[in-house]
């Protein structure tokens, strides 16, 4: 086992730190054989990957095995690296840049070049896949999938490595499972302008402005943010559309359609997934249907139809199962339904939000910290929580004073991470102010926080935030 170690600028600096400070790393890389159970391993022919050790980081890393093709001697003594950051195992054996170098390695089996020594490959500090090249490129993407992503445009701008890697999704997969996960926020004051926040650094990003046609700029428009991913929902004449901005290409695009495409809908993500439910379809017939979206994959899947349909609903995820809460059918819906993904069943929960959902008012305003459920009631300007066991709502404290709302629209109330955000201000002719305010669940009344404040449309079209 080769110990080395390194510097690297610390991932997430708080407002307090200043970009000087460093952390010093330690990495261990690990070689594993196919015929051995190296680097400690019980058993042959296992390989040690990264799992979430317990709160003590005492637990057992898991084992994945490889099959070998038929076409492979039994004798093969390929390696595949593993390697050691901190307390956990990050198997990279799957990254484009490993591929990349097998298939110019012969090992694929189409190879225009002979197998050459795999030390040689390895000692090679010319390589540009290295990255890094003192460190190598393993040990290169472990110090990338630490920093911010505030830092990836400029990265990306080092090399063509650096920018293929930063632009594929292969480096936020590994984020992904390396437990890194950064949330930033998403919100539109202006139709077809998006501004992102990112509230570690506490900076403001202006994406590019959606080439929408005026048709979808009048229209009922849903935003979810999943994966890599922002989908915005509208109508375009007699069709909905979906437009697509992707953080990876930092572009909009289209083309994408839904298998019953709706407007209306409750959605909520959780990592790579995203579920939306109910929602109008074209002819304005209120569903029950609902759909999951795989953001890696590209596709969507039909799930089992609601109990009850509803529009103007609101979706979470809160203990691994979605949530679709309030919305109305003919009348107002008190109760919620619950989605087990495991046994693929909804489950009606009676009076789960007998809060404001009248025709004129904006759908529920609610959102998951910690598996906890908080709701925003802009009426009153409480904060309520969610009582599982009584199936029942209490208020806990105040929003924001800048929280203002046309019933409830015009508002943003979000998770992002473990705090609960809230985006609005105070209208006025010819603009306003937007305020983000944060709360991180604790005992107590909430004590919400001034993130950031500029002078923007006070109105707060859409908004999602984005973990990945």
């Amino acid at each position: 086992m080769l110990e080395q170690s390194c510097m690297i600028s610390r991932a997430f600096l708080s407002s307090c730190e200043q970009d000087s400070k460093w952390l010093y790393m330690t990495y261990h890389i690990i070689d594993v054989t196919n015929g051995g159970g190296g680097g400690g391993g019980s058993g042959g022919g296992g390989k040690r990957r990264l799992e979430e050790d317990g709160e003590g980081g005492g637990g057992e890393h898991g084992k994945r095995t490889k099959s070998s093709s038929s076409s492979s001697s039994s004798s093969s003594s390929t390696k595949n690296r593993m390697v050691h950051v901190g307390d956990n195992l990050l198997d990279l054996s799957l990254s484009l840049g490993d591929r990349s170098d097998r298939r110019r390695n012969g090992e694929d089996g189409d190879g225009d070049e002979p197998p050459r020594d795999q030390s040689d490959h390895d000692g090679d500090q010319s390589d540009m896949n290295s990255l890094i090249q003192p460190l190598g490129r393993d040990i290169s993407i472990n110090c990338l999938i630490r920093c911010s992503r505030s830092d990836y445009n400029k990265l990306a701008s080092l090399n063509t490595s650096f920018r293929s890697l930063i632009r594929s999704a292969e480096l936020y997969r590994l984020r992904r499972l390396a437990g890194v996960v950064e949330h930033w926020v998403y919100f539109s004051c202006h139709v077809l302008e998006w501004e992102a926040f990112d509230p570690i650094r506490r900076r403001w990003m202006h994406l590019p402005r959606m080439p929408a046609n005026e048709c979808f700029m009048c229209s009922d428009k849903e935003s979810l943010a999943v994966g890599t991913e922002l989908l915005v929902f509208g109508k375009e004449i007699t069709a909905h559309v979906i437009w697509k901005y992707s953080i990876l290409t930092n572009s909009w695009s289209t083309g994408m359609t839904m298998n019953s495409p709706r407007c209306l809908f409750g959605s909520a993500s959780l990592g790579e997934i995203a579920i939306l439910a109910g929602g109008c379809d074209s002819q304005g017939r209120v569903l029950s249907s609902a759909e999951l979206y795989n953001s890696e994959t590209g596709t969507w899947e039909t799930l089992p139809n609601m109990n009850k349909p509803r529009k103007m609903c609101s979706g979470v995820f809160m203990d691994g199962k979605f949530y679709v809460i309030g919305g109305s059918n003919t009348e107002p819906l008190s109760c919620g339904e619950e989605y087990d993904l495991e046994t693929r069943t909804w489950r009606e929960i009676d009076n789960m939000f007998p809060g404001r959902n009248g025709t004129t008012e904006a759908p529920p305003l609610v959102a998951v910290v910690n598996n906890k459920l908080y709701a925003a009631d802009y009426a009153e300007k409480e904060l309520r929580k969610y009582d599982k066991e009584r199936n029942s709502w209490h208020a806990i404290g105040r929003l924001p004073e800048q929280a203002v709302s046309l019933n409830g629209w015009g508002l943003a109330f979000r998770a992002c991470g473990d705090q609960l955000i809230v985006i609005g201000g105070p209208r006025a002719l010819g603009g306003g102010i937007i305020e983000l305010n944060s709360w991180v669940p604790r005992e107590g009344p909430p004590q919400w926080n001034l993130l950031a404040r500029k002078r923007s449309g006070s109105f707060v079209y859409n908004c999602a935030v984005m973990g990945c």
